[in-house]
């Protein structure tokens, strides 16, 4: 077994240089000699060869046909680090979203693949337009035709939007406390209702326990939006994205919310 002291001290040896991680980089793309590390990183020559010698020396990379290749367990290690170099990342770039709000709904998978939202985009509330983030998920949700939604609270439009969804042929899923599921569905034509459900149209899951955030997936966009850790749900901002990966680690969220609170 690898002892933990030795492998604690590969990762720091790796991290604290970026040249190193460069170097790394640009091996795990493809093998090369140190005049083509040079050319692709613009770094000098002398830079580039020293650097290449201590990752010889520790056997992270080997050379063959006068190429270096990354070793297997450079390969893990580059990799690992540099995942979690984008997490943090993400985190800064959007630390007024996750900073002091509660995450404890979040699925283990969802924090895990955090990297997957980093073509994401914060939208917040300003003094000048307050109702920036509602507008921005009224308008995914008036174009889209399927959508999947966790609903923490009663917004006044929502009877209304989730009925033209249903007007116009759309699919509905939602996640609903049960102490406001019926305020929410109410306006709603009773028989387009009751057709919506019998066609698996429209799919209601109503929950008795909280619910600590919000989550939309319109098509094939997503938003989110949190709790602060008060309890109260921070309506100035949201992130909202339309990458593939984006979606998909939504709906992994939406899945988990489900079958953890729906009994």
């Amino acid at each position: 077994m690898y002892p933990q002291n030795e492998i604690n001290n590969d990762i720091k040896f790796l991290a604290k240089s970026e040249i190193r991680l460069k170097i790394l980089n640009e091996l795990n793309i493809c093998p090369d000699n140190v005049r083509g590390i040079v050319k692709r990183t613009k770094l000098a020559y002398s830079t580039v060869s020293s650097n290449i010698n201590k990752l010889e020396e520790k056997k992270y990379i080997g050379k063959v046909k006068k190429r270096y290749h990354l070793n297997p367990m450079a390969k893990i290690y580059f990799n690992t680090l540099m995942e979690f170099k984008r997490s943090v990342e993400i985190i800064n770039n959007f630390n007024a979203f996750w900073y002091m709000h509660n995450l404890n709904q979040l699925s283990m998978d969802s924090m895990q693949n955090i990297t997957d939202l980093k073509d994401s985009k914060l939208i917040e509330t300003t003094p000048l337009d307050i109702y920036k983030t509602h507008n921005t998920i009224k308008k995914q949700l008036v174009e889209s035709k399927e959508v999947k939604a966790i609903f923490p609270y009663l917004h006044p439009e929502y009877p209304e939007l989730i009925e033209n969804i249903l007007k116009n042929g759309g699919t509905i899923e939602l996640i609903v406390p049960k102490n406001i599921l019926k305020a929410m569905m109410a306006p709603v034509n009773e028989q387009l209702k009751k057709d919506a459900i019998k066609n698996g149209k429209l799919k209601l899951h109503s929950v008795t326990d909280e619910i600590y955030l919000y989550l939309t997936i319109c098509d094939e966009k997503m938003s989110l939006g949190l709790f602060k850790n008060d309890d109260s749900f921070d309506q100035n901002r949201i992130l909202i994205s339309d990458d593939k990966k984006s979606y998909e680690w939504a709906e992994e969220l939406f899945n988990h919310v489900k079958h953890e609170v729906i009994q």
